[in-house]
């Protein structure tokens, strides 16, 4: 194997790595000024500039707390469920394509890790271990209120990945492919696939809500329910580790949104800008337009939350089986029907 090749990938895996921490750092910084905006107050503003370095005495607390583990917890799954939650939010960056290729000469460096042709069931086999964390943090602490909270989350994970995966089936009839580097250069300049998968996108967000555990649908985390969820009973950077996690999901989820139905790195012309700005710079502007679709998501995730009430948790039940999967199937349907009609004519 090229020692080149291996030195490549780490530097970029260790960029991207880098990156998803210091967003999901400032997600939280963003997460109570976006609700203080919203409430008509200022939010941090004492750490730092505007309250700039609110995330890093945050994060110092975190470290500096003291380490708790209850008496009858079962100390070593105790431990895997937050490092499991943490591993498997951030493995999921590794199929999405953070823009074409940068061309130094004669080498050619792609922005992806590895372009597997079946990323998207990547991506899902992914989003269905992210459950694990959560179910073995909150059985492992002894604590029916954290037991019952990770109850919550798998039900709700199994429910809701039934209409994402119709969401997506879909969109993979659209474009006939499971490669996530090929879904995106077909929809070069403006031919986006939310423009032909309407109803598959609002599938697809809804259930990355549900998904993500965030409001309306953070049943799991239920304060006046279950206290703190399934992390009740951990303190010191692994209550840290869950709670980036969840903002590490938030991330990837609108990385992966972007790139299934926004285009990814593509826009509006992107061949006049890239004969201007060359084989280097051009696709760093594409990196860069993808980063702003990803944070405009990012906002709406938090938008939401401080706008739209909690669900019972019946009604969120209803909503996955009985109102998002039957349209689902729907969309399949009316797709095949479709693309069989635009292919006999």
């Amino acid at each position: 194997m090229d020692i080149t090749f291996v030195i490549e990938k780490f530097i970029l895996v260790a960029i991207i790595f880098g990156i998803s921490l210091v967003i999901a750092m400032y997600s939280t910084y963003a997460e109570r000024k976006v609700a203080a905006f919203l409430q008509d107050r200022l939010g941090p503003d004492r750490a730092g500039p505007a309250g700039m370095f609110q995330p890093l005495a945050d994060g110092l607390k975190m470290f500096m707390k003291e380490e708790i583990i209850p008496t009858h917890a079962n100390k070593w799954l105790f431990m895997v469920g937050p490092g499991l939650a943490m591993l498997t939010a951030c493995i999921g960056t590794a199929v999405i394509p953070w823009g074409s290729a940068i061309t130094l000469g004669s080498k050619v460096i792609p922005l992806q890790v590895t372009d597997i042709n079946v990323g998207v069931l990547y991506i899902f086999g992914v989003v269905s271990l992210s459950v694990y964390g959560v179910m073995i943090g909150g059985w492992a602490s002894n604590n029916k209120y954290s037991l019952l909270s990770a109850i919550r989350a798998a039900s709700q994970n199994i429910s809701y990945e039934v209409a994402m995966g119709l969401a997506i089936i879909a969109l993979l009839l659209v474009t006939n492919t499971l490669s996530l580097k090929e879904i995106v250069e077909q929809q070069h300049g403006w031919r986006w696939n939310v423009l032909y998968q309407p109803l598959g996108f609002i599938l697809f967000i809804v259930c990355a809500f549900a998904e993500t555990n965030r409001a309306p649908f953070d049943l799991p985390e239920c304060e006046t329910e279950l206290i703190g969820g399934y992390h009740t009973e951990y303190s010191s950077m692994k209550l840290g580790f869950y709670l980036f996690a969840e903002y590490i999901n938030i991330f990837v989820s609108s990385a992966v949104m972007s790139t299934l139905y926004f285009g990814g790195y593509n826009y509006p012309g992107m061949d006049w800008v890239a004969s201007v700005a060359g084989p280097v710079l051009a696709p760093l502007i594409g990196t860069a337009v993808l980063f702003i679709k990803i944070f405009a998501f990012i906002f709406f995730f938090m938008w939401v939350r401080w706008t739209i009430p909690r669900f019972r948790y019946d009604q969120l039940m209803h909503l996955g089986w009985k109102v998002l999967m039957p349209l689902a199937i729907a969309n399949v349907i009316i797709t095949g029907i479709v693309i069989a009609i635009v292919e006999k004519f």
